[in-house]
Formats: C-alpha cells, sequence, structure tokens
C-alpha cells in the first residue's frame, strides 16, 4: 500500500507524464527499491499508464539553393554546457489553426535554452528562439549550432547571427532526423506530455502551457533518462562542479578519412582554429578539438 500510494503521488504531482521507468527512478531517489515490473502493473491496475504519442510528422523544407553546412554535431564528444545547440521547429494543431514552434536544445544537458511559438514558419521565428538562447547562456565563441538543412536556418539572416556571435553552423544529412534525436526527443515529449494531454483555447493558451512546460517542468523536474533520471538544470548543476574540479576539457570532434568533403562555411572564420576537411586530415589524425 505504501508504494502503491507513492506510485499515485508521483503520478498526480507530474500530470501522468512518467512512465512506469521514471516512476521507478523517483522511488528509487526518494529511497524505495522497487521492480519496475511491479511498478509496471500497479499502474496499468490503477490506470495511470502515461499518455501515449500520435504519429510523427516531418514539417522540413530543405527543397532550398542556399548553402549547406558539413554535419559536426554526429563527431562531437560533449565534455561540458555550450558546446554544441541543437535547434529545430515543429507544428501544433489548435482547434481552428495550425501554429509552429522552434526550439533550441543544448546538446550536452538536453535543457531548453530558447523557444518560440507563432503562425508562421518565417525565418523570424528560428531566429527569435536563437536570440533567447543567446540572451540567457551568452555562450563563448566556437559554439556548433546543428540543426536539419530547412530554409529557417539557412537563411542568409540567421546565418549572419551565427557569423556575429562566432557559432559554426552543423546541418544533419538528408532525410536522416537522427541527427537531430536529443531535439527530436523532446519534442516528442512535448507533445505527448503537454500539447495531447491538453486542450487549448488559442495561442497565447498554448503559449502560456509551454512556458509553463519548459521552464518549471521540464528544465527543472522532469527525470531525463539520458542523463542518467536527473533533470536538465540538475545535471547541468553537477557537471559544472565536476567540470572545476577537473579543470573543465574542451569538446572533441573526430573525422574518419574518405569521407566526402563537405562545405565547412564558417569553420574558416571567427577566433577558434578552423576544424579541416575530412578528406584532408593526415591518417592517424581523426580528433580536432573545439575550444
Amino acid at each position: 500500500m505504501e508504494v502503491r500510494s507513492a506510485i499515485q503521488q508521483i503520478a498526480v504531482e507530474h500530470r501522468r507524464r512518467y512512465g512506469y521507468r521514471r516512476i521507478s527512478a523517483e522511488l528509487r531517489r526518494r529511497g524505495m527499491v522497487v521492480n519496475h515490473k511491479r511498478v509496471a502493473r500497479i499502474m496499468r491496475e490503477d490506470n495511470l499508464l502515461a499518455v501515449q504519442p500520435r504519429q510523427f510528422v516531418v514539417t522540413t523544407d530543405s527543397d532550398h539553393q542556399l548553402e549547406v553546412y558539413l554535419n559536426l554535431a554526429s563527431r562531437m564528444k560533449l565534455t561540458g554546457i555550450d558546446q554544441l545547440w541543437v535547434a529545430d521547429i515543429t507544428y501544433i494543431r489548435l482547434k481552428a489553426e495550425f501554429v509552429y514552434l522552434a526550439v533550441m536544445l543544448d546538446g550536452f544537458s538536453r535543457k531548453v535554452v530558447g523557444w518560440q511559438l507563432d503562425r508562421t514558419l518565417a525565418s523570424r521565428l528560428a531566429i527569435t528562439a536563437l536570440e533567447q538562447a543567446i540572451a540567457k547562456r551568452q555562450p563563448p565563441p566556437g559554439l556548433v549550432h546543428h540543426s536539419d538543412r530547412g530554409v529557417q536556418y539557412a537563411s542568409q539572416e540567421y546565418i549572419a547571427i551565427l557569423e556575429k556571435q562566432q557559432m559554426i553552423p552543423s546541418m544533419s544529412r538528408p532525410a536522416n532526423p537522427y541527427d537531430n534525436a536529443s531535439c527530436e526527443s523532446f519534442l516528442k515529449t512535448l507533445k505527448r506530455e503537454e500539447i495531447y494531454a491538453n486542450q487549448y483555447d488559442d495561442l497565447e493558451h498554448l503559449r502560456a502551457n509551454i512556458e509553463e512546460f519548459v521552464e518549471q517542468y521540464y528544465n527543472r523536474q522532469r527525470l531525463h533518462s539520458a542523463l542518467g533520471y536527473r533533470s536538465p538544470e540538475e545535471f547541468e548543476r553537477q557537471a559544472q562542479c565536476q567540470s572545476v574540479a577537473a579543470d573543465g576539457k574542451e569538446a572533441t570532434i573526430t573525422f574518419f578519412k574518405g569521407l566526402a568533403q563537405s562545405s565547412i562555411g564558417m569553420l574558416e572564420q571567427g577566433t577558434q582554429t578552423p576544424s579541416p576537411a575530412p578528406d584532408l586530415i593526415p591518417a592517424g589524425e581523426i580528433v580536432e578539438k573545439v575550444p
């Protein structure tokens, strides 16, 4: 009965957003060691299983003549925050219209560092999310910005902001959303745990709910399986303490000899040492540091 009561309390606190794995992790954080199969059985009996996802819809428009950039994200080994940001856009259906959400995540902590909601897919949607992230985090030069090849992220206005901030653009391969997996995962979580679980009167109602979900719940409270069942902010605090103790480390990028050369754009600009194209790296030298 004590276990059942604790499971019900956690499920209510998180508005049925947690499945049996996260509830099992939360029980362990509270000092209760319970088999995950028992947790799943109790949740099934009490009708507390999490809301299930709906079908994924692709919204990227990559049919343009703008410059695309080498995919650096898949080759990075992150050691701290503000080394890699990952961006994406999704749609949300309201009663009378479709609206669009642009988000920016820190690739190391999975924390949402910027987001914007609007009625159009114009470049301003993604730009506002980027500017919000820059204002909040004040990232150092050399940060890698990864996105899909959508026209919003390849636009001259967007790239100009990256150049001004000395960020390095990186883009996914065509028709391969897995290079953007952390952002895709967040959007799936947002839709399953917030969007599909509620009904919204209008855009402003939706905006208020997303702000509460992102700022108060996801970043601060929700346990993330990829972070050892810690929230993004808790993970960042612990990582920063460990980084100070170890004097910090730089991220590394690994290239493999023989890959086709792609446009590296801003890698030749800014203050950091540029990473050479894959086919220019001598044999045996496969690691390049990113400040």
